[in-house]
């Protein structure tokens, strides 16, 4: 046993502990760390950097893992975890912050014990998804067929919904150190002095004064990741021009089944989307042009309206045009639809309310970092890649990530290895950095196909999506593998 292990075991940290302590570390609740800062760094297995769904996912993963759970771990958040902790909106509001769940996120999220504290009254699951070509309208249909009815495409859920079920599920595990309302000051490597070896291992100095030494620092820090910064791993990509205006809407009730279905138009400035929430509320997710983003924000509610209805029924060129309007929307609305012949069964109902204060907008880009991993340095989330929302994959691949962290880490600590190596961590990197990169470049070149207006590639594309629809085969093994229960491509 190395000198760093002979004091681990002297203090009592980490896995290197007798049986007794590892029984009462057990039954810890999660622990909010106020105390003052110690002279020497703390020494953990695990430091995560980050209190969204992927940080708060691979702790959940590694408590609630037989194989994982005597290991010595620690979260950092910046903000104050209580108002997540605390998530309640009265019914029927919801915030303007959702995603998508594919059901094989929610069944990981179930397999660690997370999803029952999720409140699922506030979880819409949808079996249908409407995408239609905007310019040409050409149209594809994805929903299950006849033998597989009832089996979910999705799940839509609040943000807030699934971090706070994450932290009640902390609760119930215990024995995570959380240093919330802490921002990072510096990360370093350590060095050797005060009995410690830490030479290699980063140490996390908190601007509240504390260190932190990990054998293992996990990046879930966003797409600025401190983590990743500090790690030298670099980041390429490029920002879209576009801004992602989201909003909370109330729907018109036209039949018990409304709302039930995902819809998505393909528009040359950007992909707008209407996509279920419980009763007759939907989220929107429009992606267009910065100039008209900022214009929509600033339209009293019965002109907003009007242009979201606009977005799925007029053509381009009507809605262009709508955009350059200061007011009165809504009359120019009512005018060009009585001149418009759209199918009313194939569009989402009409929106006749939005939730005060649920308009925002913020920009749209692709970042994704050279690997994944560092020596003693893992990133997750967004951290590591930043998707465009139109296939609604981002947090979807962030609990991949997470997934298979986790088993990696797993793999490391029953085959007696060091958790933190280049070699422990090259599985979970080559496991997901190639369907990553698949999926955002898929994304990205949907993403600029869509932006052509005219030309050759329109026919070509409405071609293409018509032969999708057509072909039941094909369109089965797409949805497989938006949902995540496919094969893996690789």
């Amino acid at each position: 046993m190395n000198p760093l292990q002979n004091a681990l075991r002297a203090r009592q940290l980490g896995p290197y502990v007798c049986s007794r302590c590892t029984k009462q570390m057990r039954h810890q609740r999660r622990c909010y760390v106020t105390s003052t800062a110690p002279s020497i760094p703390e020494i953990y297995d695990v430091v995560c950097v980050g209190g969204g769904p992927a940080g708060l996912s691979l702790l959940t993963a590694l408590r609630s893992s037989p194989a994982t759970s005597n290991l010595k771990v620690a979260l950092i958040e910046s903000q104050s975890l209580t108002p997540t902790s605390n998530f309640s909106l009265p019914a029927p509001q919801f915030s303007n912050r959702c995603s998508s769940l594919t059901p094989a996120s929610v069944q990981f999220l179930d397999r660690i014990g997370a999803w029952k504290h999720v409140d699922r009254e506030r979880v819409q699951p949808y079996e249908e998804m409407q995408v239609w070509d905007g310019v040409s309208g050409a149209r594809i249909e994805f929903l299950w067929p006849q033998g597989e009815k009832g089996k979910t495409i999705a799940y839509m859920n609040e943000n807030s919904n699934l971090t706070s079920g994450l932290l009640r599920r902390l609760d119930e595990l215990g024995g995570v150190n959380v240093f919330e309302g802490e921002k990072v000051g510096d990360i370093a490597m350590g060095e050797d002095g005060k009995g410690l070896d830490l030479r290699g291992w980063p140490v996390i100095s908190l601007k509240g004064g504390r260190k932190l030494a990990a054998r293992l620092l996990v990046g879930a820090d966003g797409q600025n990741s401190p983590v990743r910064q500090f790690s030298g791993i670099g980041s390429r990509g490029w920002d879209y021009g576009r801004h992602g205006v989201v909003a909370t809407l109330q729907l018109e009730t036209v039949g018990a089944d409304d709302g039930k279905v995902a819809y998505q138009r393909f528009l040359p400035t950007g992909p707008v989307a209407m996509l279920p929430l419980p009763g007759n509320h939907a989220t929107l997710v429009w992606s267009t042009k910065p100039e008209f983003a900022a214009h929509l924000t600033t339209l009293g509610t019965r002109d907003f309206m009007a242009m979201v209805n606009a977005a799925f029924r007029l053509s381009p060129v009507d809605l262009k045009f709508m955009h350059t309007m200061q007011k009165s929307q809504a009359g120019e609305l009512a005018w060009r639809e009585e001149h418009t012949t759209f199918d009313k069964l194939r569009i989402p109902a009409s929106v006749i309310g939005v939730q005060e204060g649920s308009i925002a907008s913020f920009p749209l880009k692709l970042r994704h970092a050279d690997t994944y991993i560092g020596e003693r340095v893992a990133l997750v989330g967004d951290a590591a890649h930043t998707v465009h929302p139109l296939a609604g994959q981002g947090l979807n691949q962030g609990q991949g990530d997470v997934e298979s962290l986790v088993k990696t880490i797993k793999y490391a600590v029953t085959h007696g290895q060091d958790i933190g190596v280049h070699m422990s961590l090259e599985p979970y990197n080559a496991e997901r950095y190639a369907q990553n990169n698949l999926l955002m470049g898929v994304v990205d070149k949907l993403h600029k196909l869509y932006a052509v207006e005219s030309g050759p590639v329109v026919p070509l594309r409405s071609l293409g999506l018509k032969a999708v629809n057509a072909l039941g085969p094909l369109k089965h093994f797409l949805m497989s593998q938006a949902a995540g229960t496919g094969v893996k491509i690789l």
